[in-house]
């Protein structure tokens, strides 16, 4: 969508792109403020900007700057009426968000399902809540693409669901069903791959280059690796499965599942099961954890967090990430007592790794796999390959 007319001419499409790249994650910028990020000079930005302006992506407002000598610089920012659609297929509910690419969220509805979604009734009822939204609140908006954050393995060349176990999908075709249901194109790709991107753009690993992110969802754990400012994506696209790797207990006591992997010992089924509740979201796991006097539940979570310790710094030993971001009932475990935890991970980890280590909670919340599955769509349908 970033174009440079009929001229071909690729210096100018990467101009165009990085001056719409960088309102849209650093956020609003004068003029002045893009010529000096962007090291172009001021005619250029002028030209680009006007050229970004007619094709409906950015708007211009006057500076609120007063009593500066001079015109102040007009402020550039992306225009809200652009906008991606953002998608969560899980176990227990379906998340559907409308995010404009100034990073609002214009619309989002959590969708609980009783049964578990197939890939047909996933796209089709998020064409049936797209028809209503284009009535109202997306009557004035520009839809681009649907981005699908999926629970499992998904085939980075053409999006195929590879497995989403605890759904139960096997190489499912999701991309083409949704466009089918939508009219728009859409892109497909693992949730915490998702979820990593967009703690790294515009959440707790912000302008760290190295990082490791373990999400913990209804599903179990997903995770991804950013190395040097880019996701690691493995042969196939599939690298960051630290839910499958096998946890090393110290206390044979702790294992609950003979053979079984992270995932199966590091459990929101498990947390719930010890809270007497059958269902809930974060928010409503987070506060019951914190309520609670029971014992039982205080050793499950000591449990939990113990292995957690093991798994998050075999990750650091490897990886050596600047950063861990946990995601999910990952960051609900970690939160509960983040330091003890931070200490528990660094006991394990050799002394060259654990230096400069930081352990974080993520920051966008029960937001962060629709904001990086917007972020899919944005970055395929605006910026031009690098």
């Amino acid at each position: 969508m970033v174009t440079a007319g009929s001229r071909g001419d690729g210096m100018r499409r990467a101009n165009l792109a990085l001056v719409l790249r960088t309102v849209h994650r650093e956020g609003s910028r004068s003029r002045a403020e893009l010529t000096e990020a962007t090291g172009l000079n001021r005619s250029t930005i002028a030209d680009l900007v006007g050229e970004l302006q007619r094709a409906g992506l950015v708007v211009e407002r006057a500076s609120e700057a007063q009593g500066r000598v001079g015109r102040p610089s007009p402020i550039v920012e992306p225009d809200p009426r652009v906008i991606a659609v953002a998608v969560n297929p899980e176990v227990d509910a379906l998340d559907i968000a409308a995010i404009a690419l100034d990073g609002s969220i214009v619309a989002r509805e959590r969708l609980d399902q009783s049964t578990l979604l197939t890939p047909e009734r996933t796209a089709e009822l998020v064409g049936i809540r797209l028809d209503v939204w284009r009535r109202r609140p997306l009557a004035d908006s520009r839809l681009i693409g649907v981005g699908v954050a999926v629970p499992g393995p998904v085939r980075a060349s053409d999006g195929l669901v590879r497995e989403a176990p605890h759904l139960g999908w096997t190489d499912a075709a999701l991309a083409g069903l949704m466009t089918d249901a939508t009219g728009l194109p859409t892109h497909v790709a693992n949730d915490a791959a998702l979820g990593a991107v967009a703690e790294h753009l515009f959440g707790a690993a912000r302008g760290v280059h190295d990082v490791v992110y373990l999400n913990g969802g209804a599903s179990g754990i997903g995770g991804a690796v950013i190395v040097g400012g880019m996701p690691l994506g493995g042969a196939g696209g599939y690298a960051g499965e630290f839910g499958q790797n096998r946890p090393g207990i110290a206390d044979p006591d702790d294992r609950r599942a003979p053979e079984g992997v992270l995932e199966d010992e590091v459990s929101r089924s498990l947390l719930l099961r010890a809270l007497g509740i059958d269902a809930a979201d974060d928010a409503a796991l987070a506060a019951a954890l914190v309520r609670s006097t029971d014992p039982a539940v205080r050793a499950e979570t000591d449990r939990q967090r113990r292995i957690l310790a093991t798994a998050l710094a075999n990750a650091a030993n490897v990886m050596n990430p600047a950063v861990i971001v946990l995601g999910g009932f990952l960051a609900i475990l970690g939160e509960l007592d983040l330091a003890g935890l931070d200490s528990a991970v660094r006991a394990q980890t050799i002394p060259a790794c654990a230096e400069g280590l930081r352990l974080a909670a993520a920051e966008l919340g029960e937001n962060r796999l629709l904001v990086g599955a917007a972020e899919a769509v944005f970055e395929a349908a605006l910026f031009p390959a690098r």
